[in-house]
């Protein structure tokens, strides 16, 4: 029995994707290093402690996505496309506030961390969003179809922002949806009348958002419009100034050990990072998150069937948009609309959904069809 158990170790070893899984667990040791240097003021190692679980968990997740074969039951996603729309609406009984105001968590006493929806339901989003267009691949450009897939999106995310009013998560969702849609080979008068409808719902999804969201996007290019929604990323800015090119030294940032800088540990943690270990160590954590969403893409390639290719493209895209908007947000180029950095940020949600997500994308490449089945 214990041989037949490292036998498999061995195989499982040989086919997954260890360099993926080795970025991963590097850029997440970067990150605890982060959450332990930003928070000493706190005097406490329950973030650390916290993080590291999530780090444990997500691995657990990584092998478990990673064997999963999804193709083999063919009608799962209609029930965790279902389940994730009720998942998304159980904030509406179950959910509280975050540091954000957003209704955006699940979070007891008796839970070892808080539950994020919205993050958890990225991931299976990409899945049931994946898996719908496999089903309809045949007949991918009829009008039902495009309607279909449309309709998919628009319950998702809807059921997203309605309860949770958490604009940023909600974002990402949308740039998911596009490039998997842009990458499933649809006809592209589909894709940019779907671009021209969803740019046509902006008025619509301005009306919906509260004062303080739109405050957060106008300031980007008024400061003055709101001092209050304008500070944390000028005090953001300032601590990357503060750093200069090789930074104050872990523990001796004054914005970060001060508490000036909002959510030191979490959204605002590569500016945390820019002022404690400077540009060079900017420079070398975007380094190691641009080599994980270059591997997702580049396993896509490696994929034999449609669904797995679409999934490494939609977990690349999920990737690469949060970083694009977690830095502009630092950098004062992007509202601050609280997204976490990828495999560097305090959250367990979020850890576990990339970890997963990784796993997924490993899973494509494990995961073939035998030769003799392809079509």
């Amino acid at each position: 029995m214990l041989k037949q158990l490292w036998l498999d170790v061995k195989s499982y070893l040989k086919k997954a994707d260890l360099l993926l899984l080795g970025l991963a667990l590097l850029t997440s040791a970067f990150g605890l290093v982060l959450i332990y240097s930003t928070t000493l003021s706190y005097g406490t190692y329950h973030y650390v402690f916290i993080q590291t679980i999530a780090i444990m968990m997500g691995v657990g997740g990584y092998i478990v996505a990673s064997l999963a074969d999804l193709r083999r039951f063919p009608r799962l996603w209609v029930i965790l496309f279902i389940f994730n729309i009720l998942f998304q609406l159980s904030l509406y009984f179950f959910g509280t506030a975050g540091d954000t105001g957003n209704k955006s968590w699940i979070n007891y006493s008796w839970m070892p961390m808080a539950i994020q929806p919205g993050e958890i339901g990225k991931i299976i989003f990409i899945y049931t969003f994946a898996s719908h267009i496999n089903v309809l691949r045949e007949k991918l450009n009829h009008p039902l179809s495009v309607l279909q897939l449309f309709m998919h999106f628009a319950l998702t995310v809807g059921s997203v922002f309605i309860i949770s009013r958490d604009l940023g998560v909600a974002i990402i969702y949308v740039f998911i949806f596009l490039i998997m849609l842009y990458a499933s080979g649809i006809n592209m008068l589909w894709f940019f009348g779907t671009l021209l409808g969803a740019c046509a719902c902006a008025p619509v999804l301005w009306h919906l958002m509260d004062e303080y969201q739109k405050l957060r996007i106008i300031v980007v290019w008024n400061p003055e419009a709101s001092a209050k929604y304008a500070w944390h990323a000028e005090q953001s800015m300032l601590a990357l100034g503060n750093g200069g090119l090789f930074g104050a030294g872990l523990g001796n940032g004054s914005q970060v050990q001060n508490s000036i800088l909002f959510s030191k540990h979490a959204d605002f943690i590569f500016a945390s990072c820019g002022e404690e270990l400077g540009f060079i160590g900017c420079i070398v954590l975007l380094l190691f998150l641009t080599a994980i969403v270059a591997r997702c893409f580049t396993d896509s390639r490696k994929s034999d069937n449609l669904m797995g290719y679409l999934m490494c493209i939609g977990v690349g895209a999920m990737m690469m948009f949060q970083i694009l908007i977690n830095v502009g947000m630092c950098l004062g180029i992007m509202p601050v609309i609280g997204l976490t950095l990828p495999f560097v940020s305090y959250g367990g949600s979020s850890i576990l959904t990339f970890f997963t997500s990784i796993g997924f994308v490993c899973g494509a490449t494990m995961n073939q069809t035998p030769k003799r089945l392809r079509r």
